[in-house]
């Protein structure tokens, strides 16, 4: 009975509190007054429901905020430690391979290293072929390179003397390719002129207009800009293009000319690019007398030096080895000659079996798998000739000590890793001239834009050489570069948040 009584005063408690909040149409509720209650007694949902939009993309807003620092602090982070793996890497090997630097050599390195993140730090290195060549192991896939060399000599004097009757050895396809020489050299000469006093001029007139007014460092800054890209696109990019096409040079002297244009266009725009922060700076700060103009001949060292990346100061060797600077270009000499007769013996009968015949879908598909062993020889022939070779014996005669032209391609298993180690010295300033720079226009956005930008430079550059040397347009290195190459990069920095 008791309990009985208990609920029926509880229900009755209920009932007249209801009424009572049915009674007092001016009553709003204590709290956070988020719920409205009008004079029936409902609850204004839209109003509720409006608030809590408002909150959600408030806090979606902030939640996008703070993804985009995040992401941005975790690629600034990415790209310290690319700087940084880059002294890391390539520190010189211990015990068999070379001696450790003293504190006084490490000391004298700091000078040629930039402020943190704002560039390529060069230190005293060996390349990586020369250690390897140290293990004899290693060394004997030389003298298999050596001793296939000699049976291609053979083979071309056996069958010569079985078809012709004659044991000479005739060189008339190298002297085709190279033929014209003394025009190559002219051409050479006045396109090393042109870079050597041009760009250098242009600087040093731009570095004393700036200590006028303002608005004649705007106007000064216009000018030589304008004369400066004038003579990039004209001077080296079209007058020499307009000889080789003109004069019909053959292959290896269209190589020549077109890799000399490329080159010289590449030194002076990083000349131009690393010296002009420099005397902005200056003209901010306004200290000392006037702005650092680097010397007439650190800038002739640096066009000789085997990088694209200026610097007033290399790690330099106390000394030059002629007995390694002959052997260097004696080896180049000897690529040129096993290049040779892999035309001969391996590329040339087969084209011209070929040539012959229909062309059809078998015919092309014989001569593709036909030529992928050349192709292969001629690849790895260009590397060691020139990347090893002709850049190791150009820094030794100029005692430059910072030899990691390339890094170890032949252990990549990406695409990208393939690109950034083959050729370091074109990758460093495809990185810093064009990738980090469309960084840092776009404010460090568009990733994966940059990363494509520098492979469709490249891939251009490449196709613009080939076609001018060969005489036609056939895009393969564009389509492996487009293709593979910008996917495969763009899927690594998107997995890994480093860029190209």
């Amino acid at each position: 009975m008791e309990s009985g009584g208990e609920s029926l005063l509880r229900s009755r408690n209920r009932a007249v509190n209801n009424l009572d909040g049915g009674s007092n149409p001016g009553r709003h509720p204590h709290g956070n007054g988020d719920n409205h209650i009008t004079s029936n007694g409902k609850i204004e949902v839209e109003h509720v429901i409006s608030k809590k939009l408002q909150l959600k993309r408030k806090a979606e807003g902030l939640k996008d905020d703070l993804l985009r620092q995040f992401e941005s602090q975790v690629h600034d982070f990415m790209d310290s430690l690319i700087e940084e793996s880059t002294s890391l890497e390539s520190t010189p090997l211990p015990a068999a391979f070379s001696p450790p630097l003293s504190d006084k050599e490490r000391s004298k390195l700091g000078h040629f290293q930039p402020p943190h993140g704002q560039g390529k730090h060069f230190i005293s290195r060996r390349s990586l072929l020369d250690e390897l060549f140290e293990v004899n192991h290693i060394r004997t896939i030389y003298h298999m390179f050596i001793a296939l060399l000699i049976l291609f000599i053979l083979s071309t004097l056996v069958v010569d003397f079985l078809d012709e009757g004659r044991l000479v050895l005739d060189f008339d396809l190298l002297v085709y390719a190279f033929g014209q020489f003394p025009l190559v050299v002219c051409t050479w000469l006045c396109m090393f002129l042109s870079v050597l006093l041009v760009p250098y001029t242009l600087f040093h007139l731009w570095s004393q207009s700036q200590s006028g007014s303002h608005g004649q460092q705007r106007l000064f800054s216009w000018l030589f800009g304008s004369a400066f890209l004038l003579y990039q696109g004209l001077g080296l990019g079209f007058l020499p293009t307009y000889v080789v096409v003109t004069n019909s040079l053959p292959p290896a002297s269209c190589f020549i000319v077109t890799l000399e244009q490329v080159r010289l266009i590449m030194k002076a725009h990083s000349f131009v690019r690393e010296n002009v922060p420099r005397v902005l700076a200056w003209t901010k700060d306004k200290t000392g007398h006037g702005p650092v103009i680097p010397q007439v001949s650190q800038y002739l060292y640096f066009l000789f030096a085997p990088t694209l990346i200026y610097r007033g100061k290399y790690p330099r060797n106390p000394a030059t080895r002629w007995g390694y600077v002959a052997t260097k270009l004696l080896q180049v000499l000897g690529c040129l000659f096993y290049t040779y007769y892999v035309f001969v013996r391996l590329c040339i009968p087969q084209f011209r079996s070929i040539s012959l015949q229909l062309f059809n879908l078998r015919a092309m598909v014989l001569c593709v798998f036909n030529s992928i062993l050349p192709g292969v020889l001629v690849l790895l022939l260009g590397f060691f000739a020139f990347l090893h070779c002709w850049l190791n014996a150009f820094a030794e005669m100029l005692c430059f000590a910072d030899r990691m032209f390339y890094k170890d391609w032949w252990n990549s298993t990406s695409y990208a890793n393939y690109y950034r180690t083959w050729n370091v010295v074109v990758h460093d300033w495809l990185y810093y001239y064009v990738y980090r720079d469309f960084l840092l226009i776009s404010q460090k956005r568009f990733r994966p834009a940059a990363m494509f930008f520098v492979f469709t430079v490249s891939a251009v550059v490449h196709e613009y050489i080939l076609a001018v040397s060969f005489g036609f347009f056939y895009p393969v290195l564009f389509c492996l570069f487009m293709c593979f190459g910008s996917k495969g990069a763009i899927m690594y920095g998107a997995f890994t948040g480093v860029g190209q």
